[in-house]
Parts: structure tokens; C-alpha cells; sequence
């Protein structure tokens, strides 16, 4: 696929990112994408290999290696090489409901086993296929398709995250009527309020919504399920139902002084900033603001980074970012060859532009909390951290993170922000519906399945499998669709 030689002859070209200290002026998207042909050039590297391990899919030493979706990537980066744009754009719409999402915030899962990388630098999957969608939008490709017939068959969609949008997408495209419910204000879930608007402009999200509605899938926002709403009626008005709320459960910082004011859940301070930017711009008093604050973010995945570009962009004092687990190293090692997903230390951009800020990574690993400590009106002023060791547990042999005795320190920190992980779905879902709950507070489902233990419910995305990547919860609710649909008409054409 692509041009045979195009490895050899063309070095891997990124979309630019934009300066560090001038990006955080602004809650805008901050790449400046390659020209048409510059992203033909990038596409003729894709090479003829004999095993396209980018599209496969599997898991490889426990961890995910390739699209979870199994895009036709060989295929659309041979079509973009040879100039048929909108070809490419039918076939990467085959596989993926959203590439204007994943093409933003996916880690490329495909570029990490793509043969290229191997012995150099990988193909630009993600930014090829940022190209497709956006030329597609451009040229008037990407519009309403509506079903040309119903079926008469109604589901409910519950939650409007990934899985939600791609289960409704679906199953509106096979000719079911289709409502999606939500409870906040604007649809998208964690995309639209979980991820912070610089990595996924909000009309992005906005633009793809409104061709849904002119398919025919209505959205119903501001009903929160199982309170505004009940089960029973969800289900004596629709035919089937999908859970698809998502991991919305955030696991906690259980330590002395939890209690102050001044600590939040990460998707709380997140959701506050995006919510104040759409609806007035960000006015003072309408979101938690970092300003001027000494800012502590536990946790160091994605979630996090995004809290510390989030703080930077708000002008905090001073950020640090607590991680538990000792710092990966920068290659790969002998034990994680490709194609495995590569265990290496990544800096993003949060990371980044608080370095260019403050002049240092934000990062301390192999640290937690011991003690919040606040004022006599209840303030959070200070935090007192302890290092931790990596320790063989002697009743399970499991390597533990145990607190290293006389390293206690304190910080001056006025703002704490929680990003470490969720615990499932919230309980007040799985009581209405009387859904079963797995050992990690997902709702349960027989292996490969998505039907629950009740009659025409279904689950799909986080609240199904756990915290997990946009793209991830993309294929599980098409998935989920495929499933729903062959128990209503008897078979399958998804």
C-alpha cells in the first residue's frame, strides 16, 4: 500500500504543535495540520507489509496493540497517496462512527505496531486520518445519510459518550428509532466534558451531533436516568435499552484531612472549566479556578496531564503532579518489544508547557499523600507527602508501593485534584435497573456479551469494560449495537 519506496524516501512529518508559552494563551486545538500534499508524502510511507499489525486489534503481553476498531489503515493511507480522498473517507467510515474524535485525542495504538516503528519512525496514522475527516467535512462528504427505512423498532440509549453516540449511530443506521438520553446540559459525555477543549474542540463534537439529529436520533438532555426518569418506564416505552453512563464512579484520596475545601475530583475541576468556557467565556466565579493557587494534581495518566494543562492555562501559581509507580523508562526494554504497546515514559503537552512555565516537569514519581492539612475555617493550605519503595507483598508475592519511613515532607498546596482512575459505573444506575456488577463495579455481562442479567438491557463502553480509551469505547458500542440489534430482528447485517 502506498508508494513501495515511500519509507525510504520520506522522513515522518507531524502536524506542528504550537509553542508552549503561546498554545496556553488560549483553550484552543494547537496543531497546525500538513498541507494536501504534504500528507500524501506522509501517506506513501505506509508500507507493503506482509502483516499490517496497525489494524489487528489484539492484545499482545496483556496490553493492546493495534486499532481496536481494525481500520482499513493500509488501505486508506493507499487511497489518500494516490489522491481518491473521499474513497478514503467511505472506507475509514466503515469501521470507525467517529474519526473526527479519535484523530484527535486516540494515542495511536496503531502507530505504536506499525512495521515502520519497528526499526524507525511509524507512519502518521492519526494525522492521516485527521486529513480524511476534515477534508471529507470540507468537500460536504460527511453529512446526513438517514435510513431510507424503519424497522418500527425503538431503543434507548442512556449516556452520550463515545459508546453511546457509536451504539445510537448503529442502530439508527439499521432503521431503529433511537433516543439518547443525557444528563448534562450538552451531549458528547466524557467528550464533551471530560476532555478538556484543547485537545478536542467542542464544535467538533457539536458538528457531529447535528448530522445525527438529521438521521433521526433524537437526544434528551437533562434527564439524569434512574432519577429523573425510572427504569420501569424506560422500559415499558422502548423495546430495548443500553447502559452506556460510563465509569463516572472516581476513586478517591483516603487520607487525614480529606475532608478540606479546596479538593476536587479531577472530572469535576474539568468539567467546571469547559462548561464555564461554552456557556460565558470563563467569568470569574463560574468554574474552579487555579489562579494564583499552589495547584497539586494526584495521578499521572491522561487525566491528569490534562488537569496541569488546564491549571496552566488558568495561571496557576506552581503545579505538581504526584505519581505512585516508579518513572518508566524512556525505550523500550527487552521484555516489551514491539509490537506490544511500548511501557515508556511520555511527556504530554500539560507537561510540557508547565516545564516552559515554571521551568521543571511537574512530576514527582513514587510519592502519595499522607496528611491534607487545613486552616481553622477548613481550608486546604498545606499537604504532607511521603515517598514510597516498590516492596514484594509475602502473602500474595505481588510487588507493592510501601511508604518509605522518615520521608515525610510538607508542600504548600491550596488546590488538590484527585486523577486517580474510576471505580465503574454509579450504583444508583445498576439499583434502578437491577443490573448485575462484576468484581470491579462494571456492569456485568457473560464474557463477549453485552446483555445483562436483565431482560432488553444492555451495556456498552466504560460502564461495561472500565476506564478506557475513546477509541476502545467506540468499538464496544458498536459492538453492543450488533448485539442488540440481532435480538430484535433475529440476525444481523452490522
Amino acid at each position: 500500500m502506498g508508494k513501495p519506496t515511500g519509507f525510504l524516501e520520506y522522513k515522518r512529518e507531524e502536524s506542528m504543535a504550537f509553542p508552549a508559552l503561546e498554545r496556553i494563551n488560549n483553550f484552543n486545538e494547537f496543531h497546525k495540520p500538513l498541507s494536501e500534499k504534504e500528507q500524501k508524502c506522509q501517506a506513501a510511507r505506509c508500507m507493503e507489509c506482509g502483516v499490517p499489525f496497525c489494524q489487528s486489534g489484539m492484545m499482545i503481553g496483556g496490553m493492546m496493540s493495534g486499532c481496536p476498531l481494525n481500520n482499513l489503515i493500509p488501505e486508506w493511507n493507499d487511497l489518500v497517496y494516490h489522491g481518491a480522498w473521499k474513497l478514503a473517507y467511505e472506507r475509514l467510515r466503515m469501521t470507525n462512527s467517529f474519526p473526527e474524535f479519535t484523530s484527535r485525542v486516540c494515542p495511536a495504538l496503531c502507530e505504536k505496531a506499525c512495521t515502520c516503528g519497528a526499526n524507525g519512525d511509524a507512519v502518521t496514522v492519526r494525522n492521516n486520518e485527521y486529513a480524511i475527516v476534515e477534508k471529507a467535512y470540507a468537500e460536504g462528504w460527511a453529512k446526513a445519510c438517514p435510513p431510507q427505512v424503519r424497522t418500527g423498532k425503538t431503543v434507548a440509549v442512556v449516556g452520550s459518550g463515545p459508546s453511546g453516540l457509536a451504539a445510537a449511530d448503529q442502530l439508527n443506521r439499521r432503521g431503529h428509532s433511537v433516543t439518547v438520553f443525557e444528563r448534562s446540559d450538552r451531549p458528547g459525555g466524557l467528550l464533551m466534558y471530560g476532555i478538556p477543549n484543547m485537545k478536542l474542540e467542542k464544535n467538533i463534537i457539536e458538528r457531529r451531533i447535528q448530522i445525527m439529529k438529521e438521521e433521526g436520533i433524537e437526544f434528551r438532555t437533562g434527564v439524569n436516568v434512574g432519577k429523573d426518569i425510572s427504569a420501569q418506564e424506560l422500559l415499558g416505552s422502548f423495546d430495548r435499552v443500553i447502559l452506556a453512563c460510563g465509569a463516572s464512579n472516581p476513586r478517591d484520596i483516603k487520607a487525614p484531612g480529606r475532608d478540606a475545601n479546596g479538593i476536587y475530583f479531577a472530572v469535576d475541576f474539568l468539567k467546571s472549566t469547559t462548561k464555564s468556557l461554552l456557556d460565558n467565556g470563563l467569568k470569574e466565579g463560574s468554574f474552579i479556578s487555579a489562579k494564583g493557587k499552589n495547584v497539586m494534581v494526584i495521578g499521572g495518566g491522561d487525566t491528569g496531564n490534562d488537569c496541569v494543562g488546564t491549571c496552566v492555562r488558568h495561571g496557576a501559581k506552581s503545579i505538581l503532579q504526584l505519581e505512585m509507580m516508579p518513572k518508566l523508562p524512556d525505550e523500550r526494554t527487552e521484555r516489551n518489544p514491539w509490537p506490544q504497546w511500548p511501557r515508556i515514559c511520555k511527556t504530554d503537552y500539560g507537561q510540557e508547557e508547565a516545564a516552559a512555565v515554571f521551568g521543571n516537569d511537574p512530576r514527582i514519581y513514587q510519592t502519595t499523600v499522607k496528611e491534607f492539612l487545613k486552616n481553622e475555617n477548613g481550608d486546604l493550605f498545606a499537604a504532607v507527602l511521603v515517598n514510597l519503595q516498590p516492596e514484594k507483598d509475602e502473602k500474595t508475592g505481588r510487588m507493592m508501593m510501601k511508604p518509605v519511613e522518615g520521608s515525610e515532607h510538607t508542600v504548600e498546596v491550596e488546590l488538590v485534584l484527585i486523577a486517580a482512575g474510576f471505580l465503574g459505573s454509579e450504583k444508583y444506575v445498576n439499583e434502578a435497573f437491577g443490573t448485575e456488577t462484576d468484581a470491579r463495579s462494571n456492569i456485568a455481562a457473560a464474557a463477549g456479551k453485552h446483555s445483562t442479567n436483565v431482560d432488553r438491557v444492555f451495556t456498552a463502553g466504560d460502564a461495561h469494560s472500565g476506564q478506557s480509551l475513546v477509541v476502545r469505547a467506540i468499538r464496544d458500542g458498536r459492538d453492543c449495537a450488533k448485539e442488540v440489534d440481532e435480538s430484535l430482528m433475529g440476525y444481523t447485517n452490522l
